[in-house]
Formats: structure tokens, C-alpha cells, sequence
């Protein structure tokens, strides 16, 4: 089994695509030099944020129940799930009921991503650093821009993550990103649209 198929093999135990328009994955590549990252907005049986970014041919994937803040002194609990596809990142639309994750699903930011985790001048690749526990890059989104962290806590089973904005020029204490930009940057929609088909 290639390395690609044994990361995405929890992701399609879990779904039925004869019964989701979710991607089954293995046939996207990244459109450019510099990885992909993905937030999307999902109405499931909470609403939260799926934060993905790209590492190892995968979408590494979090579900930040606040969803992101640009305040560097606000950590935001990022819960580790399964990796995803990379088509993952384009994926707008209702997941039906009685499938994983039943719900609606929004692409709420997207965007390149440029790692900055380093050991003195030799980069860390995103995946090595994950897998380590910590790493940190710079978003360039429709929405985010800027340094993020995310960090875990703990081990096993109890292991935690935390997002983390840095204090940059992009941080803004007063600015609420997931209030102030409610909708799709891929179609403008709002989730309750998605929803409605509309």
C-alpha cells in the first residue's frame, strides 16, 4: 500500500462515497510550489472549523471548535482527526445524514501556506514537525494572513492542539474573522445556502 493510501485509509473507512460527494482522494496534486491549506466552516452535529494544511500528500487536519482568531493572545483548542485528501480543499456541500460527519460543509478560507519551522538554516518539513508535536508558518489566505502556531498538549489519546496566532503585522486584537467574513470565499455563499442548495 503506498504511503498516500495507508494516510488516507482511516478517512475512507469512515465514508461511504456511493452515499457522499466527498472526494475518495489519490488523484490531486498541489497546484504550486508552496503547500495548501484549507479552513472550512462545518455545520455537523456542533458547528466548528476544519483546519487543514498540507504535508506528506495529505490535508493534516484539526476541528477548531471557535475557529481561528488573529488575537495573539487567544489559544484556540484544535482537536486532531484523520487526514484528508488534498481535492479535500474544494470540497463545498451537504454531507447527507447518516454519513460521518452529516452536515453542511463551507470553504471558509483558503490559500498557500510557507513553512518557518527550522533548525538553524535547515527547514523542518510541515509533516516532521507535526509529527514532533509543533510547527509554525505563515499563512497567505483570502482571509488569514500571517503567523500561526499550532502546538499539542499531551499524549496518546489525550492529546490536544492549540492554534495560535503570532504577533505580527496581521494580528489584530479587535478583528473577529469568523464574525466579520461569515461566508464562502469560494462562492459567497453562507452556510445556511449551502445548506438550501442555493
Amino acid at each position: 500500500m503506498s504511503e498516500e493510501k495507508e494516510l488516507l485509509k482511516r478517512y475512507r473507512e469512515k465514508r461511504d462515497f456511493k452515499q457522499t460527494s466527498e472526494p475518495s482522494g489519490g488523484k490531486a496534486e498541489s497546484a504550486g510550489q508552496r503547500p495548501i491549506f484549507v479552513i472550512q466552516k462545518h455545520q455537523a452535529s456542533t458547528l466548528h472549523f476544519d483546519f487543514r494544511l498540507e504535508a506528506d500528500g495529505v490535508l493534516k487536519s484539526w476541528a477548531v471548535p471557535k475557529g481561528p482568531s488573529t488575537d495573539p493572545s487567544v489559544k484556540r483548542l484544535a482537536i486532531p482527526t484523520e487526514d484528508h485528501p488534498l481535492e479535500y480543499a474544494g470540497f463545498e456541500g451537504n454531507i447527507p445524514d447518516g454519513q460521518y460527519g452529516a452536515g453542511t460543509v463551507e470553504v471558509w478560507d483558503t490559500g498557500t501556506y510557507r513553512n518557518t519551522k527550522f533548525d538553524g538554516d535547515q527547514e523542518i518539513p510541515p509533516g516532521k514537525s507535526i509529527e514532533d508535536g509543533h510547527i509554525t508558518f505563515q499563512l497567505e489566505g483570502k482571509k488569514l494572513k500571517g503567523g500561526y502556531a499550532l502546538t499539542r498538549t499531551g499524549r496518546g489519546k489525550e492529546a490536544r492542539w492549540l492554534l495560535v496566532k503570532m504577533n505580527d503585522t496581521e494580528a489584530n486584537i479587535e478583528y473577529d474573522p469568523v464574525k466579520e467574513q461569515p461566508d464562502s470565499v469560494l462562492t459567497g455563499r453562507s452556510l445556511e445556502e449551502i445548506r438550501e442548495g442555493k
